[in-house]
């Protein structure tokens, strides 16, 4: 069973197997976590999202689908990257949301990964009210099944760590 635990800080500063990044469809940098990683992990990531681009994912990385490069300067081995959907109050977009955390936990149990660092996927300019965010989140990575020995959920400011901290006590989770 997957441990989930909750820190304050930068993602790029984890040294774990595997970092989430909250990424944007053309996998090719952007701002907030996507930003942070690319900056801090230097010119091996954008490369190799290139190459995806240029093979795969030439219409760039559908919303809820993830997929591993190389993590580059970071103290970490891989990158998989997921694109969360915008918030939208008028559709239910949960599902998605869902996805990203599933999806990125398989792709890192292919990869080996034992310890994987998630962000709030589409809590930040994407707009997802963080509450819900950390339900879901949450949810999905406590039923996936999935053999990583911890996910860490690394949360980049004091009231988004409270708040997912109340949600795992609520749900039993910590």
């Amino acid at each position: 069973m997957t441990r989930i635990t909750l820190v304050q800080g930068d993602i790029t500063e984890q040294q774990v197997d595997a970092v989430v990044n909250a990424a944007n469809s053309s996998l090719l940098g952007g701002g907030g976590v996507d930003g942070a990683i690319h900056r801090r992990g230097g010119p091996e990531i954008l490369a190799d999202c290139r190459r995806l681009r240029a093979s795969r994912y030439g219409k760039g990385l559908p919303t809820g689908q993830a997929v591993a490069t190389t993590a580059g300067r970071l103290p970490a081995r891989w990158v998989i990257h997921t694109v969360g959907p915008v918030y939208r109050p008028e559709v239910d977009n949960s599902a998605l949301l869902a996805s990203c955390y599933r999806e990125s936990l398989r792709v890192a149990d292919g990869l080996g990964a034992e310890t994987v660092a998630f962000p709030a996927v589409s809590a930040g300019i994407y707009g997802w009210p963080v509450e819900d965010a950390a339900r879901i989140a949450l949810t999905a990575v406590a039923e996936s099944g999935a053999a990583v020995a911890e996910a860490r959920f690394v949360l980049f400011g004091a009231e988004t760590f409270e708040i997912f901290r109340e949600v795992m006590v609520a749900q039993g989770l910590g």
